[in-house]
């Protein structure tokens, strides 16, 4: 797949993600970007967004990718009625952010040359109880099925097993076959889109990869499923007890390391990197990547965000194609 256009919805409107956008708007890394860029949302509230912000910069407002020019902020437009230029995140916004994702789905099924990012949106108002994370609503909406989650960085990479439940249910969630699926997926998109045969981790579940309980994970989930990766000879060991594999002698052996549940692995990769990492599902139709950080309304119209990820999430689209 040559990658040719970074396609990027832009999201929770009431977010710091258009700031963000901005900086690198701004930064000489976009006059070397290799790709063109092309925003899906609406012209008229990023322009007042960006003129509060004090930023000078011109949108190319354009009808269809085909006219998307190089070096140039082309846009998509996607109407939106807002009141203020930043206000509180409510529901209110949803039907603009699932406008602006259903064009960028309709966009890329017709073109095959697209990376996609999503700006983040607020899980509690958008996403409700309907998924558990975005990542299973763009599943839903591409009707794809067996998606992974992996938080990416040059260094070290992690993906949980289990996403966005809660951690009484984490248990009863790991399966061999599971294991052994998003595992496959993980290996395979190192291989054939970064042409490196990674080397993976596996920590275990429970404390010191023990416990006194008749079943174990480690035991009857886990170590079944490294042998048969093993067996299909992929680079492939563990479980490794979570509490010292972050350790720096331990993270430089590996490329991946595969946890049990979210904050087993996202807490010290964020640790570790803090925005140097972007979100990627692997197991879609396309490839999509998130940057590593939610709406921030906290810190809404203070121009102050750290803008890290989205440059991350571009240098990656650059470097896969």
């Amino acid at each position: 797949m040559n990658i040719k256009i970074i396609l990027i919805a832009l999201g929770e409107p009431n977010s710091t993600f258009s700031e963000v956008l901005f900086k690198y708007f701004c930064s000489i890394k976009f006059k070397k970007t290799n790709k063109k860029i092309v925003l899906v949302g609406c012209k008229d509230l990023l322009q007042q967004q960006m003129k509060k912000l004090r930023y000078k910069l011109t949108l190319n407002e354009i009808s269809n990718i085909k006219y998307s020019k190089s070096n140039e902020i082309n846009i998509i437009n996607v109407d939106y009625k807002f009141k203020k230029i930043f206000n509180k995140i409510t529901s209110q916004s949803n039907e603009y952010i699932k406008n602006c994702f259903d064009l960028s789905f309709k966009i890329i099924k017709k073109n095959k040359s697209i990376g996609f990012i999503n700006g983040p949106v607020s899980k509690k108002h958008f996403l409700k109880k309907k998924y558990p994370g975005i990542t299973e609503y763009i599943a839903r909406k591409t009707n794809s099925k067996n998606q992974v989650m992996l938080i990416y960085n040059e260094k070290l990479s992690v993906s949980p097993i289990t996403t966005h439940i809660p951690i009484k249910n984490v248990n009863k969630n790991i399966k061999k076959k599971k294991i052994i699926i998003n595992i496959m997926q993980i290996n395979n998109f190192f291989i054939n889109k970064l042409k490196k045969k990674p080397k993976i981790a596996v920590l275990g579940l429970n404390p010191h990869c023990e416990t006194t309980d008749a079943i174990s994970e480690e035991k009857f989930e886990l170590m079944p499923a490294i042998n048969f990766l093993k067996n299909k000879k992929l680079n492939i060991n563990g479980p490794f007890s979570a509490d010292t594999f972050f350790l720096n002698k331990n993270i430089k052996k590996y490329d991946v390391a595969v946890g049990m549940y979210h904050d087993q692995v996202l807490t010290p990769i964020k640790t570790l990197f803090n925005f140097n990492a972007i979100n990627l599902t692997i197991g879609l139709p396309f490839i999509r990547v998130s940057p590593d950080h939610g709406p921030n309304y906290e810190m809404l119209g203070k121009n102050k965000s750290d803008a890290s990820s989205i440059f991350y999430a571009i240098k990656f689209f650059n470097k896969i194609s």
